[in-house]
């Protein structure tokens, strides 16, 4: 391009700009990893001006290409040219067969992560305890470490608070606030009311949600309904039920956009949470089943959990027939919206006049 534009060739060429490292970074899944692995491209930004970026991944619609030279299917043709270039640094944050396969295969003067000797190891003693945890319930409940601070230990790096990074397309942010301005000026709040299909045991109740949205309703929210197609039929009954604006759902970059039109969210553990941190947007999350310590919400927000703890940890299903998310009362909810909103206002409970009985 720098030849047809401006007439430059190799000997004379004003548009070079020598690459200080080659990285190459595997994380193939899922989605909601793959955003909060991105910090690691503000912390290798930093220490190498000029670096060059490869990123393989699964999920590839949710990665910052502004940040990222080659961004890579695990599917494309491509990888053949990944397989025979020389990297500087390679890292495989993915503890599955084919991520652990390819860092084996893959040239590099550094490798962290997990490689590949007959079955998944690590390739440097930093990333044994995150295998370890994964594998062992009793030693993933011990953990203290965000994420975060967990992959940058892994790669041998110094957290220093690197947020996480995601590209908005302008065209649906548009779209958005044209819609929302016709809709409302009142704060926007948007409610995922879904948790996916791999953990039941996330879900809260849908009468809970009910009251949730005529509570925040009546406090002069508008509230929004999330979800993906998983979550269609309750945002219909919800939307009939309460009123609540329910726009349908969407391809991925248009979910992106919309979640930035939010003032909070109201979300399970889910792909929204993620999307809602690396947008900067007041989260209130609610958790059951995962190690609180594992989420790093930075300064945007809270976790509520049940009253009764829980004994499913990363459980698909509940060892006592049903989930302990009942015990997530809509009015603690409330509360908590209320005061990522209103940090000030003190004994907010007593406020609301709504009464539920399930």
């Amino acid at each position: 391009m720098p030849n047809k534009q401006d007439g430059y060739v190799c000997a004379n060429c004003k548009a070079y700009s020598k690459i200080s490292k080659k990285i190459l970074i595997i994380k193939l899944g899922a989605i909601g990893d793959v955003i909060r692995t991105t910090p690691l491209l503000r912390k290798y930004k930093d220490l190498y001006p000029g670096c060059h970026i490869t990123w393989i991944s699964d999920y590839t619609e949710v990665l910052p290409k502004s940040w990222i030279d080659h961004i890579i299917p695990m599917t494309s043709r491509k990888m053949m040219e990944v397989s025979h270039t020389q990297y500087d640094i390679a890292i495989n944050l993915d503890k599955e067969p084919e991520a652990c396969i390819l860092l084996k295969q893959v040239a590099a003067h550094e490798k962290y992560g997990y490689t590949w000797e007959d079955g998944i190891v690590p390739a440097t003693p930093a990333a044994e305890a995150k295998l370890l945890t994964g594998l062992f319930d009793e030693l993933s409940k011990q953990n203290k470490a965000s994420y975060i601070h967990e992959i940058f230990s892994i790669c041998h790096l110094e957290y220093s608070d690197e947020r996480y990074i995601l590209d908005i397309d302008q065209k649906y942010l548009g779209q958005w606030k044209e819609k929302l301005g016709k809709e409302t000026t009142l704060p926007i709040i948007g409610l995922n009311t879904g948790a996916g299909q791999r953990w039941p045991t996330r879900q809260w109740p849908l009468e809970y949600w009910e009251f949730l949205i005529e509570a925040l309703q009546g406090k002069g929210y508008f509230c929004v309904l999330l979800g993906g197609k998983d979550e269609h039929e309750n945002n219909i009954k919800l939307n009939e039920k309460t009123g609540a604006w329910y726009p349908g759902h969407f391809s991925v970059q248009q979910f992106i956009a919309l979640i930035a039109k939010c003032d909070l969210i109201v979300s399970q553990v889910t792909m929204a949470m993620h999307l809602c941190l690396a947008l900067n947007r007041k989260l209130v999350l609610m958790n059951n089943i995962f190690n609180p310590y594992e989420f790093d919400l930075f300064d945007l927000g809270e976790i509520i959990q049940p009253e009764k703890e829980c004994d499913c940890y990363f459980g698909s299903s509940c060892v006592h027939g049903e989930s302990c998310m009942k015990y997530i009362s809509p009015t603690s909810v409330a509360v908590a919206v209320e005061r990522q909103l209103s940090p000030k206002q003190e004994k907010l409970e007593s406020n609301y006049s709504l009464k539920y009985d399930f």
